[in-house]
């Protein structure tokens, strides 16, 4: 796989790629492994159909189960299914979710579970290079598979639906019908029907998205932290080996700031700082923990047979079973949220510690005349984000639902949880850019910076589009730009001995 070019086999996709798929201009292709993995479930699944009832292809679905479906019949099954099923509600989801949810089913039938005729792999693939997407409204799933997300594109594919452009701003309420754009047609059988829509493409797009957000914003906060420190002219030695010996995530952390701080010989102005900057290891390593296991749960489903039937093509069989369910999946993304709310109030914490004078030696709120507001907004600013994480740190898992006449009655709410951990990364990048500010602002005005390393360049990075004017002015745009670096200073996170993503 290239950055240009992303070939799915069902087997080595993962969340970074996803996000690549979705938001840039890369051409998707299907290995030749992975259209004979499909190829082979799609003979297997038609031969066990003739010799037993499979679900949703020879019987009804939900409390239909035990209706089977008569011969004559068969034809016109999964048609109403797909009709019945395509029932979304609300304004349509981002393009960049619905290319996700693309990406990640064509990775799923090519892992060879779905039995559903391999033609349709280059169906997905031509929507995606296209720049096509089928309309997929918000509200529609729970966590236990995107049937109307994957009807309505079940529906473009047999061409009774219209496909929209890619361009589409996801605004407004959903409107099925108003397409715009040609895509691919295919003849969809009925028979494939619940196999090309038992899955959770959307809820696990949304997701690999988000864990790749959310990493890429924890990285750039430890820099941003270090920038923190050294303004408030803190202490390393809550940082030093001996103190997160047997903690092999926070040490990193830790390992990370003292990277950063290599090239500063300042004399500390305290024995001992407020936690914001003591129990940053502690607080930022579980969230990068949490980060990493949501991450690897997410690339784990998305490179697994995951539908309801599953087709066994070594045993030759097909399986029900409760793979549709992605409880895993949820209560990972709601540890993170959690996680992530912590460390977002310890950025909230830093920034006020760079409106104080004793902290800074510079006039309160870093301003520059007597009486005047500085930075003074920015600590509403960052709050005010930070209580959206919060709000979004409510683990959807504590709900549930049973449904279909009784017959499934549990729901994870996965999908909830995946929408709140992209909501929340947000949000708490905007408080994040409020201390990047604040920060850089404060280095300039104490005449001091960063003597080498990554640490200089993201200083200089930042002081080279952060405007230097310190009057009162508005500092909206100053915050757009900050958060715009955020992908930068990321990348600046220094590399340690020891793999850093793995689960």
């Amino acid at each position: 796989m290239t950055h240009s070019r992303i070939e799915l086999d069902g087997t080595s996709l993962t969340c970074d790629l996803v996000a690549r798929a979705a938001r840039g201009d890369v051409m998707i292709a299907i290995s030749d492994a992975g259209r004979k993995q499909a190829r082979e479930a799609w003979t297997t699944v038609r031969r066990v159909a003739e010799r037993r009832p499979v679900y949703g292809r020879t019987t009804g679905v939900g409390a239909n189960r035990a209706v089977e479906v008569e011969w004559e019949d068969a034809d016109a099954h999964g048609l109403r299914l797909m009709r019945s099923h395509a029932a979304g509600a609300g304004p349509l989801a981002r393009p960049e979710v619905v290319r996700a949810m693309l990406v990640v089913r064509a990775n799923q039938i090519a892992a060879g579970g779905s039995g559903v005729d391999p033609g349709v792999l280059t169906a997905l693939a031509d929507a995606l290079n296209l720049g096509v997407l089928p309309p997929v409204p918000v509200y529609g799933a729970i966590g236990t598979g995107d049937l109307t997300a994957m009807a309505s594109t079940a529906l473009c594919l047999i061409g009774e639906r219209n496909w929209l452009d890619g361009g589409l701003d996801g605004g407004g309420e959903a409107d099925p019908d108003a397409g715009v754009a040609r895509g691919p047609h295919f003849p969809l059988s009925s028979a494939d029907a619940l196999g090309f829509m038992s899955s959770n493409a959307a809820t696990l797009g949304e997701a690999a998205l988000a864990v790749t957000d959310l990493r890429e914003a924890l990285d750039a906060s430890v820099v941003i932290a270090a920038l923190s420190l050294l303004a408030v002219r803190g202490s390393r030695e809550p940082y030093a080996p001996a103190v997160h010996r047997g903690q092999p995530v926070q040490g990193e952390v830790a390992a990370a700031v003292r990277s950063l701080l290599a090239y500063e010989h300042d004399t500390p102005a305290r024995i001992q700082d407020p936690y914001g900057y003591r129990a940053f290891p502690q607080v930022h390593g579980p969230a990068v923990e949490a980060a990493r296991h949501a991450e690897a749960t997410v690339t784990r489903v998305i490179n697994s047979a995951a539908e309801n039937p599953l087709v066994d093509v070594p045993d030759a069989e097909v399986w029900h079973n409760g793979n549709f369910h992605t409880a895993g999946t949820g209560l990972a993304l709601d540890a993170a949220r959690l996680a992530l709310f912590q460390t977002g109030a310890l950025s909230a914490a830093r920034l006020g510690t760079l409106t104080e004078p004793s902290f800074t030696g510079l006039r309160p709120f870093q301003a520059n005349a007597e009486a005047a507001s500085g930075i003074m907004i920015l600590e509403y600013v960052a709050h005010s984000a930070l209580a959206d994480v919060r709000r979004h740190a409510a683990p959807a898992a504590l709900g549930s639902a049973v449904l279909s006449r009784g017959v499934e009655e549990h729901a994870g709410f996965a999908t909830q949880s995946a929408r709140a951990t992209g909501e929340a990364v947000a949000a708490y990048r905007i408080g994040l850019a409020c201390e990047l500010v604040a920060a850089v602002r404060a280095l300039r005005m104490q005449g001091r910076a960063p003597s080498g390393g990554a640490l200089r360049a993201a200083y200089e990075r930042a002081a080279a589009v952060l405007p230097e004017d310190v009057a009162d002015r508005p500092l909206d745009a100053d915050i757009a730009i900050a958060a715009d670096l955020l992908p930068e200073l990321a990348r600046l996170y220094p590399a340690s001995d020891e793999p850093r993503r793995a689960e």
